[in-house]
């Protein structure tokens, strides 16, 4: 019976680039010369570190431009609120999503089931999985799924026979 699955993922390799070239741009430009502002990636978070919220934002704009010019869905992405300590120096956190979240989960399902695809559909951990006798019913799904608004970034992989 053939199938697939539905997951939200983001590549690991890709997000490294992005900081790096953030890095990058970080050490050249001209606003930043002799401050402490710090890029770092921690397994699936970015943290940045400025003297003050204005360079803050200013490592936030460039940091999800790398991102964005790399291809990773800025639904994947989550900006923490900067924090600003009593000295001025000021913190903040983006977090990489990975995986669906349950309510994501539900949300998909019942967009396909409303739409009455001949399908069956499995929430599996952190994937849904699509079942169907026809793989047309299936790639239907695939180009409803497409052009349907989700939270999430989505992505179809296993496409199996």
């Amino acid at each position: 019976m053939p199938s697939f699955d539905i997951v939200s993922q983001v590549n690991s390799m890709e997000i490294e680039n992005a900081v790096n070239q953030a890095n990058k741009e970080l050490a050249n430009r001209f606003d930043f010369k002799g401050s402490a502002a710090q890029i770092k990636l921690e397994k699936t978070e970015i943290q940045l570190s400025a003297e003050d919220q204005f360079k803050i934002q200013a490592l936030a704009e460039i940091v999800m431009g790398k991102l964005a010019k790399r291809s990773i869905s800025l639904k994947s992405v989550e900006r923490g609120e900067p924090d600003v300590s009593p000295l001025g120096h000021a913190r903040q956190v983006i977090k990489i999503k990975q995986g669906l979240d349950q309510t994501v989960a539900k949300q998909v399902t019942g967009f396909i089931r409303d739409r009455k695809f001949k399908v069956t559909t499995q929430i599996q951990g952190e994937e849904i999985r699509v079942n169907s006798k026809s793989r047309d019913e299936l790639q239907a799904v695939i180009q409803a799924v497409r052009a349907g608004e989700f939270p999430a970034a989505l992505q179809f992989v296993n496409f199996r026979e």
